[in-house]
């Protein structure tokens, strides 16, 4: 079977994703009914009438029919995930915990919960709680120890060059020119999703070209945003009354032309070639016998062997990572951030002379 891709399916969603080819689907997010579990009427201090999720579909009897459909769902997609492929699920504290305990029980391996902390959350107008100011989402492969994409470059952007961390704060509600009405000037969906907040999930762990699919399309955000970082998508949608709102979204989306050097965000290091650490002795960038330093504070100290090892003061040999392993305790180092040379009296990491290399021997990135 060929999959279906840039389109919106009518109907429940366990039952689209099982005509799904196997293994077929790079990304899927899931922003499933909360299950809020609303029993009263909410109004502002004023009287107003507050406009809450009083929907259907986010109406279940009972907490085991709701972890019924959980499971049901969360089944679905793992069938459909590819090996490499993440799952992201939002929620709230009525039904992440929840869905976080069915997903390890499937198998699922979490990779992180992130927090989008909202800059203008709906205040608690009684008075008798926090205000609710964040929806957790879970990020998870299909399977403990599977490879996974992170554009962990790529999302310095969004935290001023540093390493972007699981608190999301400059995210707000879906408001404005962005909030879909209806006829009536009404809140055409009652739980949009902001774009910032998918342009952040899509980005992160997916590339240009691979299957965005969101099991719960409601008014579209996810194939909006998939549309402008081109990448493919499929969206399941049971309520038939959303799907007209979001195919017009989406066709009046305008998207810039594709090219594949601007919108590919990989970190330099994974598309640069590979440069064997013995490369840098056969070519006289170091030499046989001359001292490494880990880390910057030159207190353990390695000497390059011939054959490209390093032997450490404690008599073990092994790569630059074996060795940076060793000293960090059996954690996993990467040895070309970790090492250090030193040149004109300056203690640089290993990794300028790899990129020296580089530009110097004319390799270009692949």
């Amino acid at each position: 079977m060929t999959l279906p891709i840039n389109q919106i399916f009518q109907g429940d969603c366990v039952e689209v994703l099982d005509t799904l080819p196997r293994h077929s689907v790079d990304l899927i997010f899931a922003d499933p009914p909360y299950n809020l579990q609303l029993e009263n009427e909410l109004y502002r201090p004023n009287r107003t009438k507050v406009d809450a999720v009083d929907d259907a579909w986010d109406q279940f009897q009972s907490f085991a029919a709701y972890d019924a459909f959980t499971k049901a769902w969360l089944s679905a997609c793992q069938r459909v995930l590819k090996p490499d492929g993440t799952l992201w699920v939002i929620g709230s504290y009525h039904n992440i915990f929840r869905v976080g305990r069915i997903m390890q029980d499937l198998g699922y391996w979490f990779l992180n919960d992130v927090i989008w902390v909202k800059t203008n959350p709906m205040p608690n107008f009684r008075g008798t709680r926090f205000t609710n100011a964040h929806e957790t989402l879970l990020w998870a492969s299909p399977h403990k120890g599977a490879k996974y994409t992170f554009n962990y470059q790529a999302m310095k952007g969004f935290n001023d060059g540093k390493q972007l961390r699981s608190d999301w704060w400059l995210l707000s509600l879906a408001t404005g020119s962005e909030r879909l009405k209806d006829e009536n000037g009404d809140k055409a969906h009652s739980t949009q999703k902001p774009e910032a907040l998918l342009y952040r999930v899509i980005l992160s762990s997916s590339e240009p070209g691979d299957v965005v699919l969101d099991p719960f399309f409601g008014s579209g955000t996810t194939g909006v945003v998939a549309k402008r970082l081109h990448r493919k998508w499929i969206g399941i949608e049971k309520e038939e009354k959303y799907i007209p709102l979001a195919e017009k979204r989406i066709r009046e989306t305008q998207v810039e032309l594709f090219d594949e050097a601007t919108f590919d965000v990989r970190g330099k290091k994974k598309t640069a070639p590979r440069v064997p650490f013995s490369d840098l002795l056969e070519h006289g960038y170091l030499n046989p016998g001359q001292s490494l330093f880990f880390r910057k504070d030159r207190e353990d100290i390695a000497k390059i062997k011939p054959d490209g090892k390093l032997r450490i003061q404690d008599g073990f040999e092994g790569s630059i990572h074996q060795t940076g392993k060793h000293l960090s305790n059996g954690k996993p180092c990467n040895g070309w951030v970790h090492w250090y040379f030193e040149e004109d009296g300056e203690i640089l990491v290993l990794d300028v002379l790899r990129d020296r290399f580089r530009s110097e021997q004319g390799l270009t990135e692949e």
